[in-house]
C-alpha cells in the first residue's frame, strides 16, 4: 500500500477522488463501446475525461492505468491499446524509421474469457453474422497482400451474395453501410491513389486487423476454411 500512497501522493488528491476517476472512465468505456458497436475510443477522449477537472500531468496515464486493471479484474475485458496506422500510400516515400512513427492511440475492449466460455455466456447470437462478415472481408483483404481496390472487393463479396447495391440485405441490412462500420471500427481503411486512369479507392487492413490476436485468428479462419473440402471460400488470384 505504500507504493499507492506515494503514487496519489504526487499528484496532491485524494485516493477517493482517484477512485472517482478511474470509476468514471471504466464506465465511460463500457458505454462507449456498446453504444458504438466496439468502434475504438481515443486516448484523448480519455484524457479529457480526467483533466476535465485536474491539470496534473501524469494523472491521466495513472488512471488509464488503474482503469485498465479495473476493466480485467472485475469485467475480465483487456483495455488493449492500438496505434493508428496509416494508408500505405501516406508512407510511401518515407523512411523505414519515419513509417515506424505511432499515429494516435486508441483503446479497444477484448473478452479475457476463454472462448469457448464466451460463446455460451456472453456471445449475442443476433451479432454473430457481424463476426463472420468481419473476419470473410479481412482474410479477403490480407489474401490480395493486405491492400484490395474496392471494385475487386465487391466482386468476390458479390460471389457469396452480397452485392454493393444491396440496401436491405435480409442479415446485413445495407451492404455498404455494413463495409463502412470494419471501416470506423479500424479493421479497414480507405486509401485513394491516383493513377493513369484516375482514382482509384483501396481497402487495406487498419491497425485492428493487424493487431496480434485478431490477425492470429484471421489465419486460423483462413486456414481452415481453405483446407475444407467443401469450401466455397474465394480463392484471390490478382
Amino acid at each position: 500500500m505504500a507504493g499507492a500512497t506515494q503514487d496519489f501522493s504526487q499528484f496532491d488528491i485524494s485516493k477517493e477522488e482517484i477512485d472517482k476517476l478511474v470509476a468514471e472512465v471504466v464506465r465511460y468505456v463500457l458505454f462507449k463501446t456498446h453504444q458504438n458497436s466496439g468502434c475504438p475510443i481515443k486516448r484523448e477522449e480519455l484524457v479529457q475525461l480526467v483533466t476535465k477537472n485536474y491539470s496534473q500531468r501524469a494523472l491521466p496515464a495513472h488512471v488509464i492505468n488503474a482503469a485498465k486493471e479495473k476493466l480485467s479484474n472485475a469485467f475480465g475485458y483487456e483495455l488493449r491499446e492500438l496505434l493508428r496506422c496509416r494508408p500505405s500510400s501516406a508512407t510511401q516515400g518515407r523512411s523505414t524509421q519515419q513509417t515506424g512513427v505511432a499515429e494516435a492511440k486508441s483503446y479497444v475492449l477484448i473478452s479475457q474469457l476463454p472462448a469457448e466460455v464466451y460463446k455460451k455466456y456472453v456471445e449475442d447470437e443476433n451479432s454473430a453474422h457481424l463476426s463472420g462478415f468481419t473476419f470473410v472481408v479481412i482474410s479477403i483483404v490480407h489474401l490480395a497482400g493486405g491492400k484490395i481496390p474496392e471494385d475487386i472487393l465487391w466482386r468476390h463479396l458479390k460471389r457469396m451474395g452480397l452485392c454493393e447495391t444491396d440496401a436491405s440485405h435480409p442479415v446485413f441490412g445495407n451492404a455498404k453501410q455494413a463495409l463502412e462500420t470494419l471501416v470506423q471500427q479500424r479493421y479497414l481503411q480507405k486509401d485513394k491513389v491516383n493513377g493513369p486512369e484516375g482514382n482509384t479507392l483501396f481497402y487495406e487492413l487498419a491497425e485492428r486487423a493487424l493487431d496480434g490476436p485478431v490477425s492470429e485468428k484471421m489465419k486460423e479462419y483462413i486456414s481452415e476454411v481453405l483446407f475444407r473440402d467443401d469450401s466455397h471460400f474465394v480463392i484471390l488470384m490478382l
